[in-house]
This record gives C-alpha cells, structure tokens and sequence, in this order.
C-alpha cells in the first residue's frame, strides 16, 4: 500500500458559505490542503496546518501523547482506515460515526462512500478544519458534532464507528469504552488503526475484549521516507 501525497486544491473553489470560515481559520494558522486520492473518482482535500513543526515544538507523539496535539497530521493510521472503508464500500446510508476525529479523512471517506457520517472532536477548531475539508471535498452532507468522552450526551446509535490514532491515555479507556457502549448498535462494527509501535493499544484491547469479539490485521503503508506498520482492529459486541 503506497502513500501518495498531493496538493491541487484551489481554495477560491470553496462555495462562499464556507470562505468566511476558512478565512477565519487562515488569520489564525499557516495552512493549506493536502489532497488523498483514494480511488481515480475518490479524492479528498484536507485542510491542514502547514507549520506543524513550529507547533509541535520537538513534541513526540509516542514519548510524550498527553502532550501532542494530535489533530494537526495525516496519520497513516488514517490513511489505512480510510482505504479500508473503500474497500468495505458500506450500503450508501449506513451510519457512521468518527471519534477523536482530527482532519477527518475516515469519515471524509465513509460519506464519499454515501454513508451517513458525524465527525466529532473535542475542540470547536478541530471541526471547523473538518467543515472547510468536507467543503473542498464537496461533500455537503456530513455532521460536526462537539464530543467530550469524560462527559459524554445521549447519543443517537451508529452501524459503525470509526477511529484512527485515539488510543494514546490510558485514563481515556473506560471513558472511550462508555462512548462505545452508548453509540453503537447492538449489531454494529467498531474499526480502529494505530501504529504498530503505540504501546496502549493492548492494553485497550485487553479491556475490550470483556465486552467486544476483537480481530486485528497489520496493513503496511509505504511512503518516499519509509514504511509503516498499523495495526487495524474490529469490535463486534458480544
């Protein structure tokens, strides 16, 4: 699985509702988008912060994860998600549910696929990046929704939920468990990627397995710089 990255949005396309937005946006980041071709007729533009560097401050996302703002990247986690929901190709209309969200390339992903996706995130900022890129991507039938797991509301259920790189507290894992338990249908699918590296997974999957039938598969994702390995994960309630 090769990683091709590129960049040929033009921003003056974006319908004029959604240019306030990320005019808004561009006053308060350096940013730009970056475009994931999935499939010759599949194509996502991703708005994303182009000076993550001077963001991230040297900040490791494996040494240091309560310190690391993880929305700002394309993770391959998300990459391998994301193409894995092409090739699930779910009914048009199923509904899809993203946690911890960030740049939203699954859920992007699901709803150019006709599902009915809510993206959520725990920052107002993160879903408007979320909103413009739905918006780039014309893609114009897709929720936003604010989601606090440590205070979670009533949530409507979802034949799917959907997360790439959210295992990273441990102290999230039984809140993360709560979200699921209200979220997904009694015969709904949990699909989740992380790097291979990430050490809380297993810990999170010997949780689950209480309450989830758990299958995990490795996927490579091979870029110019180097390879990486992402463990994909499937919860079904038992």
């Amino acid at each position: 699985m090769l990683l091709k990255k590129e960049n040929n949005m033009d921003p003056q396309t974006l319908p004029a509702e959604t240019q306030e937005l990320y005019q808004s946006i561009k006053q308060q980041y350096q940013v730009g988008f970056e475009s994931l071709k999935l499939e010759d007729n599949l194509q996502l533009h991703l708005l994303k912060i182009t000076d993550i560097e001077q963001m991230l401050e040297g900040k490791d996302p494996l040494k240091n994860p309560s310190e690391f703002p993880f929305w700002v990247r394309l993770w391959e986690a998300a990459v391998v998600l994301s193409r894995f929901m092409v090739n699930l190709r779910p009914s048009p209309g199923t509904t899809v549910l993203e946690l911890g969200a960030g740049l939203g390339a699954p859920g992007l992903t699901a709803a150019a696929l006709g599902c009915a996706v809510t993206l959520t995130d725990y920052e107002d900022i993160i879903l408007d990046f979320g909103r413009v890129s739905a918006a780039a991507s014309k893609l114009d039938h897709v929720q936003f929704s604010f989601l606090d797991w440590l205070a979670p509301p009533e949530m409507e259920r979802y034949d799917i939920i959907l997360g790439a790189e959210v295992l990273f507290r441990d102290e999230f894992f039984q809140p993360l468990l709560a979200v699921l338990r209200r979220a997904l249908k009694p015969d709904g699918v949990v699909y989740l990627a992380h790097d291979m590296k990430r050490k809380s997974v297993r810990p999170f999957l010997q949780l689950a397995e209480k309450e989830y039938a758990i299958s995990a598969s490795k996927r490579v994702l091979k870029s110019l710089e180097q390879e990486k390995e992402i463990l994909l994960t499937r919860l079904t309630p038992r």
